[in-house]
Formats: C-alpha cells, sequence, structure tokens
C-alpha cells in the first residue's frame, strides 16, 4: 500500500490553489517557527559588541556563545528529529519554539556573562528542534509540483528574521539596549496556540506510522538506520554538504556586523542597512532559486548561486567604500544567501517518511558544528594575528563554497519525487 502527497499527472489548477487549507496552514506554521526563530537567533550577532563591552569580555569569548549555541542544535535536532518520528511532527515544533522564546527572554536579565553563555547556549537545543520537526511537516505536507519553490520561500525566511533583527536593532537599539531585544524574543511563543488548534500532522506520516504498526516494523532507532548500506552514501554526502554549506553561511553573516562596528566605525542605522536589504534579498533569492529547483532539479539551484557567489565575495570584502560593501552584500544574499532554499525539499526527498525527521535533523543540524567553529577561527585571525575580518571572511567564504558545489554534485537528483508511506527501510532489510 502506498500513499503520497500529490498525483503525478500535471494539473491544469494554479499552484498555489492545489494545496487544501490543512495543507497551507501546516505550512505556515513551519514558516512562522522558522522566521522568528531566526529573529531570536541572529538578534545576538548584532549585539556581540556592546555585550563585550558591558561583561568587559573579548568578541571571541562573545563568539563562543555562538558557537555553543550551534553545538546545541545538534542535540535539539537529534531529539526533536526522533520525537518527530516517532510521536508526530506537531508536538516537538511547539515545544522547540517555547524554548528558544523562553531562553532568549531569560537570557535578557544576564547578571553575568556566564549566565548570558548558558541561557543563550540552551536556546541552542530549541533552535535546533524547531527545523527537523517543521521541514518534516511543511514538505511532506506540500505538493511535489510546487515544493521547491515553496522549500525556497521556508528556508529564505530566516533572512526575513534576520531582516527583522536588524530592524530592531537599528530602530531600538539605542532605546532598549541590547537586553530590551532578547526580551522582545518571548513574543514567538504566541505561535504555539495557533499550532495546537488550527495544523494536523501529514497525511503521509500518519499512514506510514500505521503500516509500521501493522507490519510490527516499527523504527525505534532511526539515527542509527541512516548510517546502514542503503543509506550511508547519502548520509555521508548530505553530512558534507551541510558542513560546508553552515560554513560559508557563518563566513558570510556571522561577523559582518562586527566587522562594520569595530573597524568601520558604522553607526547601527549604517550597519543595519545592507544586513536589512541583504536577507530581504535572500528571502527573494531563495524563492527565485526554488523556482529554478521546480524546473531544473535541485542541485542546479544549489551549484549555479555557489558558482557566481565566489565572484561576489570580494566585491564586498576587498573594499572600505561603504557604497561598494552595500551593494555587495545586498547582491551576496541573491547568491551566497540564497543556497539554503532546498535545504527541507532536497532534505526530505533524500530519505524515506519513517526516518526523515530524524535524518533531515541530524544531517542538517551536524554542520552546525562545523559552522560554529567558523566565528572563533575567523576572529582568531582578526584579532590575535592582526589581520582584520576582511580577509579571514573572504578566503573561507570562498573555499567552504567550493566544497558545497563538490558535496551536491556527489549526492543525487531528487525533483519531482512523490513522498510516500511506503515502508522503505523495511523493504531495504528484506532485501537479499
Amino acid at each position: 500500500m502506498s500513499a503520497s502527497v500529490t498525483p503525478t499527472s500535471p494539473s491544469t489548477v494554479p499552484w498555489w490553489k492545489e494545496p487544501t487549507k490543512d495543507q497551507w496552514y501546516a505550512y505556515i506554521a513551519a514558516w512562522l517557527g522558522w522566521t522568528l526563530d531566526a529573529f531570536d537567533f541572529t538578534i545576538f550577532l548584532l549585539i556581540m559588541v556592546p555585550i563585550a563591552k558591558e561583561f568587559d569580555v573579548p568578541i571571541t569569548a562573545v563568539a563562543i556563545v555562538f558557537t555553543l549555541t550551534l553545538w546545541l542544535r545538534l542535540v535539539g535536532a537529534t531529539a526533536a528529529g526522533w520525537m518527530a518520528d516517532r510521536m508526530g511532527r506537531k508536538t516537538p515544533l511547539m515545544i522547540s519554539i517555547l524554548w528558544y522564546s523562553i531562553c532568549n527572554f531569560i537570557a535578557g536579565f544576564s547578571p553575568s556573562f556566564y549566565f548570558l553563555l548558558f541561557f543563550r547556549a540552551l536556546l541552542g537545543i530549541g533552535m535546533g528542534a524547531e527545523w527537523p520537526a517543521g521541514a518534516a511537516l511543511a514538505m511532506e505536507t506540500w505538493p511535489a509540483r510546487s515544493r521547491g519553490f515553496m522549500s525556497g520561500i521556508l528556508q529564505g525566511s530566516w533572512g526575513l528574521g534576520f531582516a527583522l533583527s536588524a530592524l530592531a536593532y537599528g530602530l531600538l537599539f539605542e532605546h532598549i539596549g541590547w537586553r530590551g531585544l532578547l526580551w522582545i524574543g518571548i513574543l514567538p511563543a504566541l505561535v504555539v496556540v495557533w499550532i495546537r488548534f488550527y495544523v494536523k500532522e501529514p497525511e503521509v506520516w500518519v499512514e506510514n506510522k500505521r503500516l509500521q504498526a501493522e507490519k510490527k516494523a516499527e523504527v525505534k532507532t532511526p539515527l542509527f538506520t541512516i548510517f546502514t548500506r542503503k543509506h550511508i552514501y547519502n548520509t555521508l554526502t548530505g553530512c558534507l554538504w551541510m558542513g560546508a554549506a553552515f560554513c560559508v553561511y557563518y563566513s558570510i553573516w556571522a561577523l559582518f556586523s562586527t566587522y562594520l562596528q569595530k573597524e568601520l566605525n558604522w553607526t547601527p542605522g549604517m550597519v543595519a542597512t545592507p544586513l536589512f536589504w541583504a536577507n530581504i534579498v535572500v528571502f527573494a533569492g531563495s524563492g527565485l532559486w526554488g523556482a529554478v529547483a521546480d524546473k531544473w532539479g535541485r542541485r542546479p539551484a544549489i551549484i549555479v548561486p555557489c558558482v557566481i557567489a565566489v565572484f561576489v565575495t570580494p566585491l564586498y570584502l576587498w573594499t572600505t567604500d561603504p557604497l561598494w560593501i552595500v551593494f555587495g552584500f545586498i547582491l551576496q544574499g541573491v547568491f551566497g544567501g540564497s543556497i539554503y532554499g532546498q535545504n527541507p525539499s532536497y532534505l526530505s526527498e533524500r530519505f524515506p517518511t519513517e526516518v526523515r525527521a530524524t535524518a533531515s535533523g541530524f544531517v542538517y543540524h551536524q554542520g552546525a558544528i562545523w559552522g560554529g567553529l567558523v566565528a572563533p577561527v575567523i576572529s582568531y585571525f582578526a584579532i590575535e594575528q592582526k589581520m582584520g575580518f576582511a580577509m579571514p571572511m573572504m578566503v573561507s567564504t570562498i573555499v567552504f563554497l567550493l566544497i558545497v558545489i563538490l558535496a551536491v554534485a556527489l549526492g543525487p537528483e531528487t525533483k519531482g519525487k512523490i513522498l510516500t508511506a511506503d515502508l522503505e527501510t523495511l523493504k531495504a532489510a528484506e532485501a537479499p
């Protein structure tokens, strides 16, 4: 027996009318969770300098807070992935949103640097937990015809969250300080109420869970399953792709505002300008490359912007001219900032339903371990080795873009794949 998300036959219905009300609700829930997650996380990147001043610690120490937050994402993602595959997609999504909202709020009351470190690090667990549950919920529910485009909109919403944090920083920092910006982070908790009453579990997951119980073939250890012979190549190439992609992202974004504040002495309003508009462009660019993914395939939609981003990177890091910095950084949003749009669709399509949330959560967030090293390493070369921030950021961005290209080229093409309730891991185990 097989259950699928959509029929394979072409439809004359406009793509936005194809999803049902329940499908839209599920997608909106994942979209809100990810956008607000981005706000709560990225606001910290904009207030690292004032935090370092208040607690009298070096920027490198504050960068370690950021690193620990990223590392704990893997803990949250693995736990939430297991919960989502065993219990459903909704519950871990709601828990994750409450978790990161409350941690960010508490961090705003920090009496010491170590208190701040503790609660911002804990925020990483909730942050990591949101993605596998939300991505599985959205991608399993959404029709295959426009899944690539809507994956781009979903993942690109991180840019909207970042843009909101940049806007809040530019408009509110001088009035409410870094603590007030963290307190705002409690607001996403309100979304949980809406999810609880309006969002349903994906039919594909419900049917798959029924089949597991009926055939007494429940996958109790999905994390180990993705390292079995059937899945290990897919898992390892996915890990290389995600590890390099995280390093690209944080080479571009993690210390850019610190660079502008510390070396170029830009004001909060000046810093907010390229960050805000570049992230708006990330959202648009992710949708653009998502449309490309539905037409050309998932791999071209990632590889092509990576190639262009290699040549865009020096435009804003090989100069101190404000106009070139703003122009180049915003342009980077279309390319290097938009290579992540297929993360939800491509990862969801690479793994079967019974391990999908665990697999996508682990593969995606193990990348955070490597990405978390970027800020301290760049800070070390910039400050301790007196190289400045621009050169280490440029070298790191370009090198990891090239690795992303290689890793994606080694992976499968999954465009148009229908997500089914079939017990694919059981089939693999029964194969001679």
